[in-house]
């Protein structure tokens, strides 16, 4: 059975704050008789097995309640592994043709209090025990953030259900209430981390591009292999997978001929923007190929400007000159290695924007942008 990708709203190129590699947990549900919900948080797409049953039926890579005998519906809370504002949910139902979740509905909240992740196996059912733990939380008076709404079965056209969600408060905890039962494959949750900087020292080095401190990459030139988010994502990256690659250019010279540096001349590149989590002075640059060892690429710089965001669009496409500075000049690229710089940064005083630009195609897994942060006299106008 073919899996293949519905259109994509623009929400979906930000942070899935409730991924698995972002420490996303399930922390309650209802049921998990045919397949757990800690299926809904994994980063990999859904997967078909033909043919594969286990001692409780059909194997399905998803969410999956037993049908509903008794009064209620099912549900589940959810830990975000980022907490923040959520722009828009992608829930996917995938593979779940004649047994998908026909209606659902969302609320959130943001809560301060440690709940203890669980141990999620199928074959089971939430214990009076559990019920009695979990209601301490409430979860049934948070707020709504997606009322009551249709899902469409899994179907390789019908099998994404987009959702805008306008309510941007920060949120740590969802509830995904389904009715009354059945399967969903994967939940995204979309959206920005929000970080109280009131409580970060202005001089503790921190990235300010990172995920989790609420950088979002904001355009770049090539998906082919994947997004630019991707690399400034948490932690180091296991594979090639969690990481930025573009295509090969077509238009790459037939003898490649070395220049400055033994940096090879190319005329193509391809470019990726960030808008930091705060504004900042840069300081120190992590560039990372690990795990791209015959597909890095020969050399990468970047820039920085600092921007309002309704300018975001003309800037990612001005190439020279303002509102762009150097911030790493031209830097010659290894393969599967950990890149850093300190003395090769330049000042560009205060800045929220950078671009990263490789030459002239490939791979990266991280970019880490190390400064303290500071704020503009135009932000404090």
């Amino acid at each position: 059975m073919a899996h293949k990708e519905a259109p994509r709203p623009v929400f979906t190129y930000l942070n899935d704050l409730v991924s698995e590699k972002l420490d996303g947990r399930i922390l309650f549900a209802t049921d998990d008789w045919f397949a757990k919900a800690e299926n809904l948080l994994k980063n990999s797409p859904p997967e078909w097995k033909e043919g594969v049953f286990t001692q409780f039926g059909k194997w399905m890579d998803g969410w999956e309640t037993r049908r509903k005998r008794i009064p209620g519906h099912d549900w589940c809370i959810i830990q975000l592994g980022i907490s923040g504002a959520i722009h828009g949910i992608d829930i996917d139902t995938s593979y779940f043709t004649g047994n998908f979740v026909p209606k659902v509905s969302i609320q959130a909240a943001c809560l301060e209090d440690y709940f203890p992740p669980r141990d999620g196996r199928k074959g089971l059912a939430a214990t009076q025990e559990q019920f009695a733990e979990i209601a301490k939380l409430k979860s049934e008076e948070w707020t709504e953030i997606l009322p009551v709404s249709d899902l469409k079965p899994g179907y390789d056209t019908s099998c994404h259900n987009y959702f805008t969600i306008e309510n941007k408060e920060r949120w740590t905890h969802l509830r995904i209430n389904v009715y009354p039962d059945g399967g969903i494959a994967r939940l995204r949750v979309y959206g920005q981390a929000k970080l109280d900087w009131h409580n970060i020292p202005i001089d503790r080095l921190i990235d300010l591009a990172a995920a989790v401190n609420g950088g979002i990459c904001v355009g770049c030139s090539d998906t082919h292999y994947g997004h630019g988010k991707y690399i400034i994502g948490q932690g180091q990256a296991p594979h090639m997978y969690d990481g930025w690659e573009t295509k090969r250019k077509m238009d790459r010279p037939m003898i490649l001929v070395p220049g400055k540096d033994n940096i090879l001349h190319f005329s193509g590149c391809d470019w990726a923007v960030f808008r930091l989590g705060h504004p900042g002075i840069v300081q120190e640059i992590e560039v990372d190929t690990s795990h791209f060892k015959g597909n890095f690429p020969d050399s990468c710089r970047i820039e920085a400007c600092y921007i309002k965001e309704n300018e975001e669009g003309q800037a990612m496409h001005t190439f020279t000159g303002p509102p762009w500075k150097t911030l790493l000049p031209p830097q010659k690229m290894s393969p599967h290695k950990r890149h850093f710089y300190k003395a090769e940064v330049q000042s560009c005083d205060i800045v929220n924007h950078v671009r990263l630009t490789i030459v002239p195609d490939g791979g990266l897994t991280r970019m880490r942008i190390w400064g303290y942060r500071r704020v503009p006299q135009e932000a404090k106008l």
